[in-house]
């Protein structure tokens, strides 16, 4: 018995031992990496920032770009450093050209469009912009554009077929699976269901995603036809007949300037930065860059400031975390803002497809107070739909891209029956209850009419909450926002043209328009919220976090995602604002 103990007691001292061991260890780890973060940059006189993008584009710089558990860099980019990185590039004497180093930017069309829009801009400076790829995808081509010249390697494939929407239907899963999905739903475009409901898109849903994409295409044609002297028309025909694949093809037809391996694009950006063909590219990239300071217009720091509050991922209830709108997390930071004196204006940067109705009215409590005590803009990123519009439209103004998906003033909601799954596995239910409807949301049993004209009438009312949400903000009536909801989306561009929203711009223009609505000058500085975990969060997080799902992602690989858009048929029971689908268009 004592030698029993004694083991008991070696194995626990040695438990602790190592706990603390390893906790000094991640000390010391997390001490190294946020030193490495933190690390100052110089600039060398002709150097060009090279950005090739190939990462996954989120809103915002993640607070920590190392992965403890695989050793290795984050694989996400933030759309701030590459925006802010080009504005600070345009006045930096040391900073020569940038070079688009590009063959697939992995990024929503309406991001595309942004970064695209700060390199036109950044062009405007006089200092030059090169791109370049073995290869370009139609959205890595489109931002190629922005560029003075395009080159590709000799022996590639370039991308120009068009756009098309893609969505996945799981109706036949469903029914081998004998689950039965109730849709409760307003608005004849609210398609929210129908990737459970049906095997393909309904009328009313290829009608509103038709008009979507042509939209974009369009939009993407008269910018493509601009940069490179080539008539629609033209555009069109390469697309219909693929009279392009090759490099060889590509610049036949025109979308390319020159042939050339990478070593003699080199010689080019030495000689377009002053270097000699003997010296050696001086070059920084984007995360480098981020931390060499602005050059100021005035001396110490601003004390007025604008907070740029990042809404990116689905609309949640609770805190959420950096992957989605939590709202509670984002009702505490809208309130940062509101009640901090020394905050003059508060910008909303929204990306988002919406999500639970309860948590998007929560936000927009707190947006509303904020607006009554100082302006509120909000930008559009690639999306800002549904619950996300619901989110945006109490704003004074409201910014979008051409290629912004919003709208979808709707709601929906599914319930689901798995009884006949569990029948075919053997498995029954009995049930006692002290009410009659007590399991109504059991999910195991078929919904009476009477429970499904119930959720109809809570779903419509929720729905008419909606309409006067956008009625408060927008000068539009109930009757004219009705019209335009039902759940339709619409691109940017037609969303300017309809009232629902205010200006085609970026990040940076609705930080000018808040600027000026709060009548500041020049010396002021950004606050970014919410605030973003410390990186020992980040880890401690990670350690904790089950690593089960992440060896699944890598085995499956790119067909996760269908799993977890049935993962999403049971999260979204309830009454949801969010698209009715994750559309991507290729």
């Amino acid at each position: 018995m004592k030698s029993f103990f004694k083991n008991v007691f070696a194995t626990v001292v040695g438990i602790i031992i190592s706990t603390i061991f390893l906790v000094l260890i991640g000390i010391g780890i997390v001490a190294i990496i946020v030193a490495r973060q933190n690390r100052a940059v110089e600039i060398e006189p002709k150097t060009i920032l090279v950005m090739e993008l190939d990462n996954s584009i989120v809103e915002r710089k993640p607070s920590l770009s190392f992965d403890i558990m695989k050793l290795s860099t984050e694989s996400k980019t933030g759309l701030n450093i590459i925006l802010s990185d080009i504005k600070k590039a345009r006045k930096d004497a040391n900073i020569k050209g940038i070079f688009l180093n590009l063959s697939v930017v992995t990024a929503g069309i309406g991001t595309i469009e942004e970064i695209r829009n700060a390199l036109l801009e950044f062009r405007k400076s006089g200092k030059f912009v090169i791109a370049y790829g073995e290869t370009f995808s139609q959205g890595a081509y489109y931002l190629a554009t922005a560029a003075d010249e395009v080159y590709m390697s000799p022996v590639g494939m370039m991308e120009w077929t068009g756009l098309r929407a893609q969505s996945p239907f799981f109706k036949g899963t469903l029914d081998k699976l004998d689950i039965e999905v109730t849709l409760i739903r307003h608005g004849k475009f609210k398609s929210a269901g129908e990737t459970y409901t049906r095997d393909g898109f309904s009328t009313e849903n290829r009608e509103q995603i038709h008009r979507l994409i042509s939209s974009y295409w369009d939009h993407i044609l008269n910018n493509v036809g601009e940069a490179r002297g080539l008539e629609r028309d033209e555009l069109n025909e390469i697309a219909d007949k693929l009279l392009v694949g090759s490099t060889q093809a590509a610049y036949e037809k025109g979308l390319i300037d020159s042939l050339l391996y990478e070593d003699q694009v080199i010689g080019i950006l030495k000689r377009k930065a002053g270097l000699k063909s003997a010296d050696e590219l001086r070059t920084v990239d984007p995360e480098d860059y981020f931390k060499v300071p602005e050059t100021k217009k005035f001396k110490g720091v601003a004390e007025e400031k604008i907070a740029v509050i990042y809404a990116e991922g689905d609309i949640v209830s609770g805190e959420g975390d950096e992957q989605n709108i939590g709202s509670a997390r984002f009702a505490k930071a809208i309130r940062t803002a509101r009640e901090d004196k020394t905050v003059r204006a508060v910008v909303l940067r929204i990306n988002s497809p919406g999500g639970s109705a309860i948590a998007s009215e929560a936000i927009w409590r707190e947006l509303l107070l904020t607006k009554q005590a100082k302006p509120l803009v909000v930008s559009m990123g690639s999306m800002a739909a549904s619950g996300g519009y619901y989110i945006a439209c109490m704003a004074d103004s409201i910014f979008a891209q051409p290629t912004t998906l919003t709208g979808s003033i709707g709601v929906w909601g599914v319930y689901l029956n798995t009884e006949g799954l569990f029948d075919k596995i053997g498995v029954s239910f009995d049930v006692d209850k002290t009410n009659s409807y007590a399991d109504a949301l059991s999910g195991v049993r078929k919904a009476t009419p009477f429970e499904i004209n119930f959720w109809q009438a809570t779903v419509d009312s929720m729905y008419t909450t909606f309409v006067k949400r956008v009625d408060q903000g927008r000068e539009l009536t109930f009757d004219e926002i009705d019209a335009l909801g039902q759940g339709r989306v619409w691109s940017g561009k037609d969303a300017l043209e309809n009232g629902l929203v205010d200006r085609m711009g970026g990040l940076y223009d609705a930080i000018e328009a808040a600027r000026k609505l709060a009548k500041l000058g020049d010396r002021y500085r950004l606050l970014e919220l919410p605030e973003l975990e410390s990186p020992l969060e980040v880890i401690l997080g990670r350690f904790l976090k089950n690593n089960a799902v992440e060896a699944m992602e890598q085995e499956i690989g790119i067909n996760m995602e269908y799993l977890r858009l049935l993962k999403k048929l049971y999260m979204n029971q309830g009454i949801m604002c969010r698209l009715p689908y994750d559309l991507t268009v290729y």
